[in-house]
């Protein structure tokens, strides 16, 4: 049967989109999987996947055309079926009839008017719906990292309402609204699917049990999808007494799990509870700097754990099997779904060369002997890609099922390890940008995606990826293709050898590198190529600055 595609709403404070570009064309057969469409939202141009398999059967919004989010951008079904009815906004069966309610309750839900399925029951006056909004282009579910209100606090438009986990980072979800923060939908370190019913926001005192309550009976947006509806239920069953979450002060509802110290509780910022959750912190042996001793951000950045508690583990019996289950975080599963698609897709090789690191080791000491100068090899190893993809255009391209992309722009990403698996920020335009600006983009983006602070337009649009184990001590490794990128490089340690120059063995420092290269678009010839015009830049790192 037919499926209604709308224009999704690809950041969360996205209202219209633009069509850029089309991937697929009407009679064109449509994977799940499959990228739509090139959709530009107001941060940044992002690609539409489909969630559906079947016939292109229409589109509904051309390249170069704005359209408000919920507005029919395709229809998919099987070849030759009969649309008619969805395109004159009427349904001939039950099955569109479920189709067009969906797409109007979305459109609702996007307004925030109302969210309900059930169109007999009606918001009380002022009281909004807000659910749990899609902040990536791959989000499926969010997971409430931290709230920053409780039930029972002011909300003004512009707040910060909470702090969610998606599948790439932790973000910030703002308040559209004003009003008295009345219930909420999930908990700390709960998930939902977007749409999810997430808080109620409106005039003081409302009674919104029922709005929760219907909300949750219709399973909004998300009604054709069953298991939304009964992954939704138990968790509003937990929350049928609004009144115990409006005498928790802000404070304590932060220091709920703390430990108590002689005489009182600690006081941490949510941020700072967070960090310290992840990086196994007892908070107790934290000391606040804040506002009355509050702990804070700093403290958990500048917190050197005790010898004891540092070497200490978790005692296990001889003999006795233990072990500890840890949830897969949004990110974790969205890593495993993008790289095993990756790996299984494109159609990988490897290339691996050695290249002579004396002369960039002589060079990048006195480079870093400027005043308020400091790059590391990593940022030469930026440069010098940036500098050989604008030689070799056909390693800077992306591949897609219908057309080949030769970009003529060097945006490069950096792979950065995170405690909840790996995130790539990237340098724009890298090639135009000094050592010195490599150096110090590449330095915020690794404090930022320490803090999950990272924002979608950080992390979007590389042409070519960069992945270095160096500073672990790893001599040589493979990576995975960061599609649709057509090749990663992987960057090991400088080792100290004895190598052969003119004919004689003299000490010598090397370093191995490894290319994965996507066959669908760089042959071995044309990745051979580019790494000996790489091998240039490196070994004589003063061409650079030219």
């Amino acid at each position: 049967m037919a499926e209604v595609i709308n224009m999704p709403r690809l950041s969360d404070t996205m209202e219209e989109g633009t069509l850029a570009t089309w991937l697929k064309k009407v009679g064109d057969k449509v994977e799940e999987g499959d990228i739509l469409a090139e959709i530009e939202t107001d941060k940044a141009t992002m690609e539409f996947e489909s969630f559906n398999e079947g016939t292109l059967l229409h589109i509904g919004i051309q390249e170069g055309e704005t359209a408000k989010v919920d507005s029919l951008l395709a229809i998919i079904g099987e070849e030759g079926e009969d649309i008619s009815d969805l395109l004159n906004g009427t349904s001939s069966d039950d099955e569109n009839v479920k189709s067009e309610e969906k797409t109007e309750d979305k459109a609702e839900e996007a307004t925030e008017v109302d969210s309900s399925a059930d169109s007999s029951e009606e918001l009380p006056e002022g009281v909004t719906i807000v659910t749990m909004p899609r902040l990536s282009d791959t989000m499926e579910e969010g997971t409430v990292a931290t709230w920053l209100k409780s039930v029972g606090d002011e909300v003004e438009e512009g707040d910060i309402l909470a702090e969610i986990e998606t599948d790439k980072a932790t973000m910030e979800f703002e308040s559209f609204q004003s009003g008295t923060l009345l219930h909420i939908g999930l908990q700390e370190g709960e998930s939902a699917k977007v749409d999810a019913l997430l808080a109620i926001i409106g005039p003081a005192g409302t009674d919104v049990s029922g709005v929760a309550k219907n909300f949750k009976a219709g399973a909004s947006a998300l009604d054709a999808e069953s298991k939304t509806e009964s992954k939704a239920a138990p968790k509003e069953e937990k929350k049928e007494e609004p009144k115990k979450e409006v005498t928790k002060p802000s404070a304590s509802k932060a220091n709920e799990t703390s430990a108590s110290t002689s005489g009182g509780r600690i006081f941490v910022s949510p941020l700072a509870k967070k960090m310290a959750e992840e990086k196994g912190i007892n908070l107790s042996q934290v000391k606040g700097t804040g506002e009355n001793g509050r702990i804070v951000k700093r403290d958990i950045e500048n917190f050197t754990p005790s010898q004891a508690s540092s070497t200490a583990g978790k005692f296990v019996p001889t003999g006795t099997e233990d072990y500890d289950e840890v949830p897969n975080s949004n990110m974790r599963k969205a890593i495993a779904k993008n790289l095993a698609k990756s790996k299984f897709t494109a159609p990988h090789y490897y290339l691996n060369v050695e290249f002579d690191m004396d002369n960039a080791i002589a060079f990048r000491e006195q480079y870093n002997s400027l005043p308020d100068t400091k790059i590391s090899f990593n940022d030469m190893i930026v440069k010098a890609c940036a500098l050989a993809l604008k030689q070799h255009p056909q390693v800077n391209s992306q591949w897609f099922d219908d057309r080949m992309k030769m970009n003529n722009h060097v945006h490069i990403g950096v792979a950065v390890a995170v405690p909840d698996g790996l995130v790539v920020p990237v340098v724009k335009f890298a090639n135009e940008q000094s050592l010195t600006q490599i150096g110090a983009a590449v330095k915020e983006f690794a404090g930022k995606a320490k803090n999950k602070k990272l924002t979608l337009d950080e992390m979007e649009g590389s042409t070519f990826t960069i992945s270095n184990l160096g500073m672990f001590g790893i001599e040589s490794f493979t990576s995975i293709i960061n599609q649709p990128n057509s090749a990663i490089l992987s960057v090991g340690a400088i080792v100290s050898k004895p190598v052969v120059k003119n004919g004689k063995v003299v000490p010598g420092n090397t370093m191995k590198l490894t290319m994965a290269c996507d066959h669908r678009t760089v042959d071995g010839a044309t990745g051979a190529q580019f790494l000996q015009t790489l091998k240039g830049y490196i070994e004589n790192p003063v061409t650079m600055l030219v």
